[in-house]
Formats: C-alpha cells, sequence, structure tokens
C-alpha cells in the first residue's frame, strides 16, 4: 500500500518534504511532557507550503498551563503560540484559510472567545477571516479553557525554490 506522499507524488509527479515545526521561545515541545505529537507539520510541495499546526493552547516555554482560570488571557497567549510557530516557517495569520476552535465550555464561554477572535483577527489586518468551526471539548488538561488548530498555505520564496 502506497504511502499518502508516494499517492501525490505518482499523481502529480510532486515532490514532497515534510518537518516538523516548533518555536520554543514560547511553546515547549507536547513530547517533553509524554505527549506523542509535534506542534506543528510543515510540508513543502511544488513550491506550496502548508502548515498544519496542532491544537495549541495556553502553554509555556516549560509545559506549564499559563493564566488558569483567566479565558481571555488563555486565549491571548494561545493566539500568541500559533503566531511564533507561524513566524518561525516565515508565515503569519494571513496565511492561515482555517482554524478548529475547541472551547471547554461553549455556553458559558463563545461570546468571549469570539470577541477576543474578532479583535486579535482585526488588530492582523485579516479581511476575509478564516474558515472556522468551534467545536466543545474535554481539553487534555482540566485547567485549560480553550484550545485552536489552524491551517496555513503560503507560497514559498523565490529564492527558497531554487
Amino acid at each position: 500500500m502506497l504511502s499518502i506522499e508516494e499517492v501525490i507524488s505518482e499523481v502529480h509527479g510532486a515532490s514532497l518534504k515534510k518537518r516538523a515545526i516548533e518555536a520554543p521561545e514560547v511553546l515547549n515541545e507536547a513530547c517533553e511532557y509524554g505527549s506523542a505529537f509535534a506542534r506543528g507539520t510543515r510540508i513543502d510541495l511544488n513550491g506550496l507550503v502548508i502548515l498544519l499546526i496542532s491544537g495549541t493552547a495556553s502553554v509555556d516555554e516549560a509545559g506549564n498551563t499559563v493564566h488558569v482560570g483567566d479565558f481571555r488571557a488563555q486565549c491571548r497567549r494561545t493566539f500568541l503560540n500559533i503566531t511564533k510557530l507561524l513566524e518561525s516557517e516565515g508565515a503569519t495569520w494571513k496565511d492561515i484559510i482555517r482554524t478548529t476552535c475547541y472551547l471547554r465550555d461553549i455556553d458559558r464561554d463563545y461570546n468571549e472567545f469570539n470577541d477576543e477572535r474578532t479583535r486579535f483577527y482585526d488588530a492582523q489586518g485579516l479581511k476575509p477571516y478564516p474558515a472556522s468551526t468551534g467545536i466543545q471539548a474535554k481539553l487534555c488538561r482540566p485547567e485549560l479553557l480553550v484550545e485552536i488548530e489552524a491551517i496555513a498555505m503560503f507560497k514559498k520564496p523565490a529564492e527558497e525554490q531554487k
């Protein structure tokens, strides 16, 4: 059976490369506290870069939850962590095409979440906003109130395509 990379390569004659992305100055690697996932994956496909950013929350560079009990501050830290993951690969929020937003208590927190998200997106100059889905979920730590995963796409800079 062929891997997805082999299928893409055979169908499109594509050159596909993938690797983990990280931003250790703000967010530790999940494997450091026993979780088996990368903070994100970069896929390079014929001049197109796709960033798949794993569920990201209010976690610091040591792996600690920060802003326990403060929903808005957790949102802001989550946006910062995603921003730094994007920057580590030469991307910005303008490259985000989709987010999935997980809230521990969507009934209680959605209005505050939407307010924080709208402020953040407007500060980034995002028009249109990315496609998004909001889901109520039991998050991996009981003190986490919000988690966001994202997909970004952009053309690889010309100097990197050589």
